[in-house]
């Protein structure tokens, strides 16, 4: 007899993008399909020097078993650097270490949503939270973006009309948008989360990619100054894009009743995130290297996201449509059909492939109304010199 798989498993499907990364052995390929930092630009000697000192100063709390709300020492860190990111007053109590800013999400998941529940995500967004919320049943409803992110009055219809379990919007730097919420639709939306009562989920993992000018404040940053918004926000983040994702290391930021909600539930997933890890991490905190880290790393993206712009502006022409990005990963790109040219991204990746570059096609981004001619191309793991040979390759395949 064949295994009886829980029915859950009917509403989530395998990656389309971990279906593409199969393609990509062939040699010389150019890939911008991957959401992965460069690891040229990992700090490897700070991260040594954190994990020696770990060992040196406190090896057996490093590793032993830790409780599951965190190592203490980190959620210290943490605090402290939300703080010099503008939210004020957070102790480290009001925060929860994650193995990874994609366990708060499924612990959030778990917590808030029943089978047949409506939740609410932008079009297009992360691919991993449309599977994670509908492996738990939601029904994923998409709200429209802009180049200013998602737009509060369609927002708001949206969810006058489905009152959902909760909203979820990568507001700074949307993967794979690229989008930034201007400060006057952070507001908007805040305004939105205590007028109509609904949980906003703030996805933060790229707010610290910035090129140039700073972004906005975080909503949590911001709730201070929106009465009633605080009690119905929860704030996702990572270090995996500005230290490195083998750490593992995100967390969650929520009230106080949904936070102790999320510790239970972690206490049957995976007891607590990596107490060598969360060590390594605090003492890299602690040391006061992160900001040289990240100017580097600001410096690098902004290079090759300025390059890549140039190159589809040269190569490619009005056959394409996209805005510049002002940080995160990712450029977002949607074929015109100009001149009869392709407009179907599906088929052009295809095509690409062939000529030795790859891309995801944006459709899987979209939890419903999919934009076909849309496409995701991340400049974070090609140099300069690779980026605009891959460009140039997918000219030439959009060519035919």
């Amino acid at each position: 007899m064949p295994l009886a798989f829980a029915d859950r498993l009917n509403n989530v499907e395998t990656s389309a993008i971990r279906e593409l990364f199969k393609l990509l052995g062939k040699p010389g390929i150019i890939s911008f399909a991957g959401g992965f930092p460069d690891s040229a630009m990992f700090d490897v000697a700070g991260i040594r020097a954190a994990s020696e000192r770990v060992l040196a100063e406190e090896p057996g709390a490093a590793l032993q078993y830790g409780a599951t709300e965190g190592y203490q020492p980190l959620r210290e860190q943490l605090a402290t650097f939300m703080q010099g990111k503008g939210v004020a007053g957070l102790a480290p109590e009001q925060l929860i270490v994650t193995t990874g800013s994609q366990q708060a999400l499924d612990l959030l998941g778990k917590t808030m949503i029943n089978p047949g529940d409506k939740v609410i995500v932008e079009g297009p967004t992360f691919l991993a939270t449309i599977q994670c919320f509908r492996l738990y049943g939601a029904e994923v409803i998409s709200a429209p973006v802009d180049g200013e992110g998602v737009q509060p009055d369609a927002l708001e219809r949206l969810i006058v009309e489905h009152r959902p379990k909760l909203v979820y919007l990568i507001p700074t730097f949307g993967n794979p948008s690229g989008a930034t919420l201007s400060l006057e639709r952070r507001k908007r939306v805040l305004e939105l989360a205590a007028r109509h009562q609904v949980l906003v989920v703030e996805d933060d993992p790229y707010g610290d990619l910035y090129f140039g000018e700073a972004p906005p404040s975080s909503l949590l940053a911001l709730s201070a100054q929106v009465p009633g918004s605080r009690e119905w926000l929860a704030h996702c983040g990572s270090l995996s894009k500005v230290l490195s994702p083998g750490l593992r290391v995100g967390w969650l930021i929520a009230p106080p009743e949904l936070l102790a909600r999320a510790v239970m539930c972690k206490q049957f997933s995976d007891a607590h995130t990596s107490t060598f890890a969360q060590a390594t991490a605090a003492q890299y905190l602690k040391s006061g290297a992160m900001p040289a880290t990240l100017a580097h790393v600001r410096t690098v993206y902004a290079e090759r996201a300025q390059a890549m712009g140039d190159a589809l502006r040269a190569e490619l022409g009005d056959a394409v449509e996209f805005v510049q990005p002002r940080g995160g990963l990712f450029l977002w790109v949607r074929l015109t059909g100009a001149r009869g040219q392709e407009r179907d991204a599906g088929a052009l990746a295809k095509r690409a492939i062939d000529k030795g570059v790859a891309f995801v096609p944006g459709t899987p981004f979209f939890s419903q109304n999919p934009d076909a001619a849309t496409l995701r191309l991340s400049f974070a793991t090609a140099d300069v010199a690779k980026i605009r040979e891959g460009v140039a390759r997918l000219g030439q395949a959009l060519k035919g």
